[in-house]
């Protein structure tokens, strides 16, 4: 069985969306192109744009990652706005966004009403109570390597519907069958029904 592997860095796996960094070259499958919170080029961020819509050919299925983080340098102003931005877009060539978002989980929350397009938190690893109030915003979580072991983040992953669950490795060296097999019995069902989910989740947001 393929396991679609919804964020991830390696060129090498195509069943899956390829994240591409600022200034790459598009691969010849599916891909997502954004501006990451840590990119932006305060000195030409009309440039990066630029180059963001001069890379979107067939393969781009997706804006992101893109988002906030409070961790980073950039002025949180700058960062909202090339956020903006980036959803704009994603209303424009209707494409859904993958959001990085580091401890600005409310102030995402509040850009959702902005959107038209699915967005999907990248990631996921906090508390039950912030994956609720995503939840009911209507956001989708993609879960990586951290339910393996994380044993709060795996009583999230059961109260998250499966008709809001996405799977990736990001930049992890670990298999995304793994993932499945462990997502699978947590949320006790079998690996077919998992990934049946999945794939229909994927032609929810706009790609399937």
């Amino acid at each position: 069985m393929n396991y679609f592997d919804f964020h991830h860095h390696k060129k090498y796996i195509r069943e899956g969306i390829y994240n591409l960094d600022i200034e790459q070259i598009p691969p010849d499958f599916s891909y997502s192109i954004g501006i990451h919170p840590k990119d932006i080029d305060i000195h030409d961020i009309k440039g990066q744009f630029e180059w963001m819509e001069s890379m979107m050919f067939k393969n781009c299925i997706a804006i992101g990652e893109c988002g906030l983080d409070s961790f980073v340098p950039i002025d949180q102003k700058i960062q909202e706005e090339v956020f903006l931005k980036q959803i704009e877009l994603s209303n424009e060539v209707k494409k859904p966004l993958i959001i990085h978002c580091v401890r600005k989980f409310y102030e995402v929350i509040s850009f959702r009403r902005k959107a038209n397009q699915a967005m999907i938190i990248h990631g996921f690893n906090k508390k039950e109570s912030i994956a609720h109030d995503l939840l009911k915003n209507n956001f989708y979580l993609s879960f990586g390597k951290a339910v393996l072991y994380n044993l709060s983040l795996q009583n999230t992953l059961k109260i998250t519907p499966l008709n809001r669950i996405f799977l990736e490795t990001d930049n992890e060296d670990f298999e995304i069958a793994t993932l499945y097999e462990k997502v699978a019995d947590i949320k006790g069902i079998s690996l077919e029904v998992l990934n049946e989910h999945i794939l229909e989740n994927l032609e929810n947001i706009g790609h399937g």
